[in-house]
């Protein structure tokens, strides 16, 4: 057992938490929230309301904005900085979930996405090199419960069901400035009850050491689900200017207590208890999830209740124990670089064959045009040929005439010559 031994002097291992700040803020954190309720009930304005951005723009319109017949999951990043710490925030939203008339297995895209986000961390966390391993799990799901005053419809039970043992649900009271206190307070009511009643489990708050924090997450509990009021609207209230909706009998103000519960949810969700969700997926949610793969694998890989002759879906690479998978992932990097080399070598031989062409149509090319001036130069020599003859001809010719010219002047100067002489 060991012992506690007071040191007198200055070790220095008290400043192990400082060098553990300064490793996180150097890395940065990540968060992923997952949003799920039906179109209309401000799940858009919320998300902007709590993180101060725009993650809804008009390039990238709210989920109620856009027509989805079927219910499909949409990811967003931002990368927010606060006070030298950045926080990577995705969120995640469902457009389309509870519109359709038949709303049977719309969980399913959820679950789905939830699993896959698993599977992809555990695949990464098998592999040789483990050293980026970027956590894209979904930490926390705040599902959004329609005010209507008649406690949660068997879609919303159906849903938190299939969900509270793969992700931390929090439920909450979507648009509460559309209920009276009175009526808020018996709604809260009902859907507690109601939760209790179908064993739903929704994120549990860990009990704290110190008072001030347990008193925190006592009222947060008292107050589940939390009612809230979303609004990206700045109003003046008594020369004051807050966040809140403008009504004819008032304003509803988001960040005041009394009108709804948005301030313990933005301090619960960022400021107290975002590295407990996130502990809680990890230890909780993901470590059942591992269990699940990893159980129905042997230490070789193989199903016990696979038949002989018959595949099952653990020969695959997310079924495969740790040491199984580094060996199919040798022997898939083997088998890729003989087909790159194949590839390689038929890419060479096609080079090789086109080159080879090539020089084929140039020479053919070449022959064909020394043929053509060969042609052409004949062609020349043989009209030149005929031009000297008809040349020498025509100087033939001339030469006679001259000839004869000659002789017709020498008998005239001959007959000149006799003429005189008689």
């Amino acid at each position: 057992m060991a012992q506690l031994k007071n040191l007198e002097g200055y070790v220095g291992f008290a400043s192990l938490p400082n060098q553990v700040y300064r490793k996180s803020v150097k890395r940065g954190f990540e968060f992923t929230l997952m949003v799920v309720g039906e179109s209309g009930l401000g799940k858009s304005t919320l998300i902007n309301s709590l993180f101060l951005t725009d993650m809804y723009s008009g390039e990238y319109p709210g989920p109620s904005h856009r027509i989805k017949k079927t219910v499909q999951v949409e990811q967003s990043k931002v990368l927010m900085k606060e006070g030298g710490v950045q926080l990577l925030l995705t969120i995640v939203d469902t457009p389309g979930f509870g519109d359709a008339v038949d709303n049977s297995n719309c969980w399913q895209p959820v679950i789905d996405h939830i699993d896959s986000k698993f599977e992809d961390y555990l695949n990464a966390e098998s592999r040789v090199n483990r050293r980026q391993m970027p956590d894209s799990r979904v930490h926390c799901c705040l599902y959004f419960i329609a005010p209507s005053g008649h406690g949660l419809k068997p879609l919303d039970i159906e849903f938190m069901k299939r969900l509270h043992e793969k992700v931390n649900v929090i439920p909450l009271i979507a648009k509460a400035d559309t209920l009276t206190p009175e009526e808020c307070q018996q709604f809260k009511k009902q859907i507690m009850r109601e939760i209790l009643e179908h064993k739903i489990k929704i994120y549990e708050f860990p009990e704290m050491d110190d008072e001030e924090e347990n008193k925190i997450v006592k009222t947060i509990k008292d107050r589940l689900p939390l009612a809230v009021v979303g609004s990206n609207t700045i109003i003046e209230v008594n020369g004051k200017k807050v966040r809140g909706r403008q009504y004819p009998w008032g304003v509803a103000e988001v960040e005041n207590g009394d009108h709804c519960d948005f301030t313990l949810l933005r301090n619960m969700l960022i400021r107290t208890h975002m590295q407990d969700l996130k502990d809680v997926t990890n230890n909780v949610h993901y470590e059942n999830y591992r269990s699940r793969k990893l159980a129905a694998v042997t230490c070789n890989g193989i199903d016990n209740n696979k038949t002989k002759g018959q595949l099952t879906k653990v020969d695959t690479v997310e079924g495969m124990s740790p040491i199984a998978q580094m060996e199919e992932e040798r022997r898939e990097h083997v088998a890729k670089m003989k087909k790159m080399e194949m590839e390689m070598e038929q890419v060479f031989e096609m080079k090789v064959k086109e080159k080879i062409q090539k020089l084929k149509d140039s020479e053919a090319e070449l022959q064909r045009r020394h043929e053509q001036m060969k042609k052409n130069l004949e062609a020349q020599h043989k009209e030149l040929e005929e031009r000297r003859r008809q040349f020498e001809e025509e100087r033939s010719t001339w030469e006679t005439q001259q000839r004869i010219l000659e002789q017709q002047k020498m008998t005239l100067d001959k007959n000149k010559k006799k003429g005189k002489i008689f």
